[in-house]
């Protein structure tokens, strides 16, 4: 039953799930007190599990080693009773042994991939944050630019408008100095056109 379970809350573990179930869903078994209680009294099971699976070697080691010399010696070699109760008392030994095997094994890659899961969507979660984070300081910093290059045009049109004035204010100047020149009837060399 309990390699059963193992097997099931692997397979939910794993399950393609939604991120949002699959948040809440470690949440609960990361920090609920029951989950947490429930845990600890499986930790003491697999203490138990590795004594049974100890046990489980030796009584498989010693039946193998007790079939091996029935053969050799040639005891009950007609006896179809005798073969058989080694045979089935050979076959618990190993089934028993793979069990518990399994059972120890499939626990600490249950612990393991509980832990990369948990870490996944921690991970998750900080890339959701600082996307977030991003993206409210690259807008703030697209505001700022707008703002800059607004001012940057204001300041180039305020340019061209001083820059059309001084043009006109030198065409006027050259143009009333010509006339008072031609009135009054000198001539200045210092502009040539």
């Amino acid at each position: 039953m309990l390699l059963a379970s193992e097997m099931v809350t692997f397979c939910v573990l794993v399950a393609p799930l939604p991120h949002v179930v699959r948040k809440k869903l470690f949440h609960f078994l990361s920090e609920s007190p029951i989950i947490a209680k429930l845990a600890y009294g499986v930790k003491i099971a697999f203490i138990f599990i590795a004594i049974l699976f100890v046990d489980a070697v030796q009584r498989m080691m010693r039946v193998t080693a007790e079939a091996d010399l029935a053969k050799s010696n040639g005891a009950g070699a007609g006896d179809i009773r005798t073969e058989t109760n080694v045979a089935a008392r050979k076959f618990y030994a190993q089934r028993n042994t793979y069990l518990t095997g399994f059972c120890l094994f499939l626990s600490l890659v249950l612990t393991r991939t509980f832990y990369i899961l948990l870490d996944l969507v921690h991970t998750q979660e900080e890339y959701a944050k600082l996307k977030n984070e991003n993206k409210s300081s690259s807008s703030e910093q697209i505001e700022e630019l707008k703002t800059k290059l607004a001012a940057a045009e204001a300041k180039n049109k305020d340019f061209d408008i001083v820059r059309k004035q001084a043009q006109q204010n030198a065409k006027e100047y050259d143009r009333l100095a010509t006339e008072y020149n031609t009135k009054t009837g000198s001539v200045s060399d210092k502009r040539k056109d």
